[in-house]
C-alpha cells in the first residue's frame, strides 16, 4: 500500500489496464449477442422457407429479416482520450 502512495504511477498504471480489461469485455459481450442475433436470423430465415412452416409465414405475413451488418464507421475502435 505505501509503495501505491509513494509512486502514484503505479496506480495509475494499473486504472489504465483496467480499463483495457473492461473495454475488451464490453467489445467480447458485443460479438457475442452479434453471433447469437445473426444465428437466430438465420434459424428464424431458414424456418420460413421450409415446408410446412412456409405456407403458414406465408399466410402471416412473415418475410425475411437482414442480419446484423455494421457500418463501416464501426469497425474502427473508439480512441479514449485522458
Amino acid at each position: 500500500m505505501v509503495v501505491v502512495e509513494k509512486y502514484p504511477d503505479l496506480k495509475a498504471t494499473q486504472n489504465f489496464r483496467d480499463l483495457q480489461v473492461q473495454l475488451e469485455g464490453t467489445e467480447n459481450r458485443i460479438a457475442v449477442e452479434r453471433r447469437d442475433f445473426n444465428e437466430a436470423v438465420g434459424s428464424y430465415n431458414v424456418a420460413i422457407r421450409r415446408f410446412p412452416s412456409a405456407l403458414v409465414a406465408r399466410l402471416a405475413g412473415f418475410k425475411e429479416r437482414p442480419f446484423f451488418e455494421a457500418a463501416v464507421e464501426a469497425q474502427k475502435a473508439p480512441a479514449v482520450k485522458f
